[in-house]
């Protein structure tokens, strides 16, 4: 289940890139209230700045959410990467991009909800901003990959010379892990079932429909 968020010790701004600072504040605040209620004046006074100076950088609290999620997003395509470090079989690296994208979703919730909701929508639900779109794309370009590698090699039943499958198949593993991840923040695994249990039994089904007959 979710771990406990730590709370972190606010570290007020005194020179430097205060966009930056900004960002970390916004992020430091949604991971110990696991929400983003907050405004930007609290934003503010936090980084030890102008209740003003947020405007200069995000002129809608929207624009400062938005570059929380892409944090999210680097941390979730950073993560991937230290986990494939020293691994070279696809379906080895399939099960570790999956154990660690759904720990970085149960360490953060907020964070989580955040990367893949609706709050931060520029128009409705579907719409969101470019650059949210590009550090998603990003994170998911690392699966796609390795789906990629393991087509080519012939260890995965996905044609080597279709781009459009080997991301659908990437999509479909995506979305897997994701609504595990979801059902496990949401507290919705059911009586008895752990995510331990629940992430292994998922990459067997996975990786079992990837492989070659």
């Amino acid at each position: 289940m979710p771990k406990k968020v730590r709370r972190a010790t606010p570290q007020p701004y005194h020179h430097g890139d205060l966009r930056r600072a900004l960002i970390d504040t916004a992020l430091e605040l949604v991971t110990e209230e696991q929400d983003w209620a907050f405004s930007l004046r609290e934003v503010a006074r936090r980084a030890g700045v102008s209740h003003q100076a947020p405007y200069n950088h995000f002129p809608e609290k929207q624009d400062l959410l938005a570059a929380v999620a892409i944090v999210g997003f680097e941390r979730l395509r950073d993560g991937m990467l230290r986990a494939m470090a020293g691994i070279d079989a696809p379906e080895a690296l399939i099960a570790v991009i999956g154990r660690t994208y759904v720990r970085l979703g149960l360490e953060n919730p907020a964070l989580y909800r955040l990367m893949f909701g609706p709050a931060i929508a520029d128009v409705g639900p579907g719409d969101r901003p470019t650059v949210v779109r590009l550090a998603g794309a990003q994170a998911r370009a690392v699966l796609e990959e390795v789906i990629e590698r393991g087509a080519r090699s012939g260890v995965f039943a996905v044609p080597p010379e279709s781009q459009k499958d080997q991301i659908l198949a990437a999509h479909v593993f995506w979305s897997a892990v994701h609504g595990l991840t979801t059902l496990a923040i949401d507290h919705l695994m059911g009586p008895g079932v752990t995510v331990d249990a629940m992430i292994e039994q998922l990459l067997r089904i996975q990786i079992r429909g990837l492989r070659t007959a």
